[in-house]
């Protein structure tokens, strides 16, 4: 290549493994465009994030690197690589590429002006949101300071409805947001210039609340109006959250498929701006949220928790020309591998990675990938190696409050399972593999030694 290709990845928030409609698992799902991705590159069906929460999770992914070496495990200690760290868009700024982000961030508990925030890690252009501001939230229609006054305190905090950021300059906008980032990503890469772009853009969809959907939208879907949380509301926000998520809210799954249609509809209008010579990458953040109405089938498990449903995500890869088109591969891959991946397709290599270089697992030349991979989150972790899958959850506080306030099934104590053989982690394996256990319990301790966790005291019991 006499150029290096533009690059588009993008990140949606929340979205469910069974929810695209190239999949045929539920036929009113509807997403011609990343089946149109998914036909024209590369599907991994085995691909992986390194926490099944977001914050963690999109610290790796900016990053390449397991979010636990600098202590990130949980909301409460996840924070933007340190400075030390190169950022993707550094790495590819370094390499001459004019750079973009438009969307959400949350990385932990960042404010303007922060290293956390795109302009000061190595984006140019960019407007977002600091969801870590507003229990990771962004609101879908509403961003100013006359939507922070109507709103009134707490309820601003909640809906998410604070003014956006162009570098660190707070913006007003008052629309439908999947829309804007979607058009504001287009102007980016349509913009003359002879350097190649990298274009990243985090849409906050499919995260709850889906029925913020603009109004036109609803009339047309036959949905009625949701109302968004206020101080005048008959009751506490977290009785009324428990109306707003899984089985309570009317009509959510409709919400939940709306918001993924219409950025699915972005999408489309994204890979009509990025030609022959973009690389495409397509990933969510971590696991679909089932207490928010997205469907992991046949995965077990939802966002928050370490069975397959919280960890593993969709992941397409497209590059007409490098990368065959329809091809799957089940080889175990991360969103680690993103930053060395994409540096070397900009003819650059990474040093001080977690990931692999998997272009040539992905083109077919090579079933090189991953050995093991990780997840840690204290009171809770996994190992996977080859298809045996060891996990761990203790019952305290965290647990008990996801049980009840997020309705997410967690689990509890050991399980063991063969992935080719139990895909939905249905059948609990530990005593009948005690040496596989024991080698799997045996390298997560390393690997916490490894990435400077300290050591646990834990016996392996049925």
């Amino acid at each position: 290549m006499d150029r290096p290709p533009n690059i588009l990845l993008i990140v949606s928030d929340d979205h469910g493994y069974a929810d695209r409609g190239g999949l045929g698992i539920h036929p009113d799902v509807r997403t011609p465009n990343l089946d149109r991705l998914a036909t024209e590159g590369v599907t991994c069906t085995d691909a992986y994030v390194t926490a099944p929460i977001c914050s963690p999770s999109r610290s790796a992914i900016i990053s390449g690197q397991y979010q636990q070496r600098w202590g990130g495990q949980w909301f409460d200690t996840s924070a933007f690589p340190p400075d030390d760290v190169p950022s993707l868009a550094e790495v590819l700024g370094n390499q001459g590429y004019r750079t973009g982000y438009f969307g959400k961030v949350h990385y932990g508990k960042e404010d303007v002006g922060d290293r956390a925030c795109p302009p000061h890690h190595g984006f140019e252009e960019t407007l977002y949101g600091l969801a870590g501001q507003s229990f990771g939230r962004l609101n879908y229609l509403h961003h100013s300071e006359d939507a922070v006054a109507s709103y009134g305190q707490p309820a601003a905090h909640h809906m998410a409805v604070q003014p956006l950021l162009s570098g660190d300059e707070p913006v007003d906008h008052e629309g439908f947001l999947t829309t804007e980032f979607g058009q504001r990503a287009t102007e980016f890469m349509r913009t003359p210039d002879e350097r190649p772009y990298f274009c990243m853009v985090a849409f906050n969809a499919v995260h709850n609340f889906c029925w913020q959907l603009p109004d036109a939208e609803l009339k047309a879907r036959g949905l009625p109006a949701y109302r968004d949380w206020a101080p005048d509301t008959d009751k506490p926000f977290m009785e009324w959250y428990d109306d707003v998520i899984v089985p309570n809210l009317p009509h959510g799954r409709e919400y939940y498929l709306a918001q993924l249609e219409l950025m699915d509809a972005e999408i489309g209008r994204l890979l009509d701006v990025a030609g022959e010579d973009t690389l495409v990458v397509y990933i969510t953040d971590n696991g679909g949220s089932t207490c928010n109405f997205g469907d992991n089938a046949p995965l077990r498990g939802t966002k928050y928790t370490l069975w397959e449903g919280g960890v593993r995500i969709p992941m397409l890869w497209r590059w007409p020309g490098q990368l065959p088109a329809g091809r799957s591969t089940d080889a175990l891959v991360s969103t680690l591998d993103l930053v060395p991946t994409l540096a070397a397709a900009a003819g650059a290599t990474v040093e001080d990675t977690d990931g692999l270089n998997i272009l040539p697992t992905l083109s077919g030349t090579s079933e090189s990938a991953h050995e093991a991979l990780h997840w840690d989150c204290g009171f809770q972790w996994a190992v996977r190696a080859g298809d045996w899958k060891l996990s761990w959850v203790g019952d305290d506080a965290n647990t008990q409050h996801l049980r009840s306030y997020e309705h997410a099934p967690m689990g509890a104590g050991w399980f063991l399972s063969n992935l080719a053989d139990d895909i939905g982690e249905q059948t609990n394996l530990i005593d009948a593999h005690p040496d596989v256990v024991n080698d799997l319990h045996g390298q997560h301790r390393s690997w916490r030694s490894a990435v400077g966790l300290p050591a646990q005291d834990q016996t392996v019991s049925p």
